[in-house]
C-alpha cells in the first residue's frame, strides 16, 4: 500500500520573489520520482502533494513583476502537513506591517493544528511578524539581520547559521541565505523519505549543502544613514585610509571628540566598535582580493595591512567562517568565466569605472587599490 503524500502548502505573498517558490516546488515535485532516460518515463510515486496558497484567488503580481497563479486560497486549505514560507523582499518596518494579516493568521492557525513550518531566507521575517518566533531561535539572510534585530528583539537570531530549528517539538525550521532553501528542501525530503533520497535529489539538481554557514557569503553592512555627521566623515575617510597604522587613534583625533565619547557615538551610529569596524573593513578588502586575484595569501594579508600571517588567518577565519585558502577555492570566479567575460569587460565605455561589488563595506564605494602599505598585526 503506497504512503499518502505529505501535503505541503507554499504560501505566496505579493512581496515574494519567484525563484524560491518555483525552486522548492520543482525540487519537492521530483522527490520520489526517478526519470528513465532510456524510454523517457518516470518510476515511483511522488512524496509530496504541493499547493501554492494565497489569501485571495486570482493571479498575484510578485515584487519582481512576475505573476503567479495560486492553486488555492487559505479559505480552501483547512489542514496541511507543512507550510513553506519563501523569501519576502522587505527592507523596512512599514514593509513588515504591510504583510497580509489574513495569511499571517492562517499560518498561525495551521501551526496550532500541528503543521510544521519551514521558512527560507527572509521567510523568517514572516514568522516573526506573525509572533511565532517570540522567545525562540531563528536565522535569516544575513542582510536582513539589522532589521530583524530591530523589530524582533526577543528572538535569538543566529545569522551565521544556515539552519535553525525552534518551537515546541522543533516544528519550526528557518534557513538563512537565498539559495539555502535547497538545504531546507533536502532536509524535508530526508525527514520523509530518508537520506538516500535527499542525496539522490541533490545529485540530480547539483545542489550542495551549505556546511560553512553564511559567514563566507556575508558582506559588512556599513550604516551611513544614521545622521551623525562626525561619524559619517570618519567612515568616509576610513574607507580610503584603512591601511594606516594606529588607525583608531587617528580616527579619534580627526573626530575632535574625547575617546570615550567617540567610541560611544561610533558604536551607536554603526553598530560596531571602532576596532571591529576597521577589522571588518580590512577583511572585506581581503575577501575581494581573494575573489578576484591569484596573489598568495601572505601578500593579500600584507596588502590589507597585516604583517603577522597567523594573526591574519585567525581574524579571517573568525569573520569569514573559513580559512583564506578555502574562501578563494569556494568563491573565486572560475577561470573559464573570467575568460569568457573578458571581452565584455574590455568593451566598457572609456571613463566608466567598474561598479562596486554588491554589499561593499565602503560607504564611499570600493576602497582604493592597495599600494605599498605599512603592515601591522591583526589587533588593529
Amino acid at each position: 500500500m503506497s504512503r499518502k503524500p505529505v501535503h505541503v502548502s507554499l504560501v505566496v505573498f505579493p512581496e515574494c520573489d519567484p525563484s524560491i517558490i518555483y525552486g522548492v516546488f520543482d525540487t519537492l515535485w521530483c522527490a520520489g520520482m526517478e526519470w528513465d532516460p532510456a524510454n523517457g518515463t518516470t518510476q515511483g510515486g511522488r512524496l509530496f502533494e504541493l499547493c501554492l496558497v494565497a489569501a485571495q484567488p486570482g493571479p498575484l503580481r510578485l515584487c519582481t513583476g512576475v505573476s503567479i497563479v495560486p492553486q488555492a486560497t487559505i479559505a480552501e486549505v483547512e489542514r496541511t502537513d507543512v507550510v513553506f514560507v519563501p523569501n519576502v523582499m522587505i527592507n523596512s518596518p512599514d514593509g513588515l506591517r504591510a504583510l497580509d494579516r489574513q495569511l499571517l493568521d492562517w499560518i498561525v492557525r495551521m501551526h496550532r493544528q500541528g503543521t510544521h513550518l519551514y521558512a527560507a531566507c527572509g521567510g523568517s521575517l514572516v514568522l516573526a511578524e506573525a509572533g511565532l518566533l517570540e522567545g525562540q531561535q531563528a536565522t535569516t539572510h544575513w542582510s536582513y539581520a539589522p532589521l530583524f534585530r530591530q523589530e524582533y528583539p526577543n528572538v535569538e537570531l543566529h545569522e551565521d547559521r544556515i539552519l535553525v530549528q525552534s518551537g515546541r517539538g522543533h516544528t519550526i525550521l528557518c534557513c538563512g541565505g537565498a539559495s539555502s532553501w535547497q538545504d531546507l528542501a533536502l532536509l524535508l525530503i530526508a525527514k520523509h523519505a530518508g537520506t538516500d533520497e535527499a542525496i539522490r535529489i541533490s545529485k540530480f539538481f547539483l545542489y550542495q549543502w551549505h556546511r560553512d554557514g553564511q559567514l563566507p557569503y556575508a558582506s559588512m553592512i556599513a550604516n551611513v544613514q544614521h545622521g551623525d555627521a562626525v561619524i559619517v566623515r570618519c567612515q568616509t575617510w576610513l574607507a580610503q585610509n584603512y591601511e594606516r597604522p594606529d588607525i583608531v587613534a587617528e580616527l579619534v583625533r580627526r573626530s575632535g571628540l574625547p575617546k570615550r565619547t567617540f567610541d560611544r557615538r561610533f558604536r551607536a551610529a554603526t553598530g560596531y566598535s571602532p576596532l571591529a569596524y576597521v577589522q571588518s573593513l580590512r577583511i572585506e578588502e581581503a575577501k575581494h582580493l581573494l575573489e578576484t586575484g591569484n596573489k598568495p595569501v601572505e601578500e593579500v594579508a600584507q596588502e590589507v595591512g597585516y604583517a603577522d600571517l597567523a594573526s591574519f588567518r585567525r581574524l579571517f577565519r573568525r569573520l569569514a567562517g573559513m580559512s583564506p585558502g578555502d574562501y578563494r577555492r569556494n568563491l573565486q570566479v572560475p577561470s573559464y568565466v573570467r575568460q569568457l567575460a573578458a571581452p565584455t569587460a574590455s568593451a566598457r565605455p572609456a571613463g566608466l569605472k567598474p561598479t562596486a561589488r554588491s554589499g561593499s563595506a565602503s560607504p564611499a564605494g570600493r576602497s582604493r587599490p592597495a599600494a605599498a602599505r605599512p603592515a601591522r598585526s591583526a589587533g588593529g
